[in-house]
């Protein structure tokens, strides 16, 4: 079963680079959703996740946080699991 994989990002952004490069590593398809310039996009990444900053990242519904976030759950061997890899 593929997960469903959102990243919210903007362009220029070191954070959102490192997240998509963790996820391109692990071949995972996600849908990115750019909010530069976009008020009813960054509402919406605000509202589904509480935060303003991005990158926002949400796999399978669950908001997991941003680019560092993403790292911790790869570095306690969880993001594989969530990911359902």
């Amino acid at each position: 079963m593929a997960s469903e994989v959102t990243v919210y990002s903007s362009d220029f952004c070191g954070f959102c680079f490192r997240a998509k490069r963790l996820l391109d590593s692990k071949q995972v398809s996600y849908a990115e959703i750019n909010v530069d310039g976009d008020i009813a996009k960054r509402r919406e990444m605000m509202a589904l996740t509480g935060n303003r900053t991005v990158p926002q990242i949400i796999i399978n519904g669950r908001s997991v946080g941003g680019c560092d976030e993403l790292y911790a759950l790869e570095r306690a061997n969880e993001l594989d699991t969530l990911l359902g890899s």
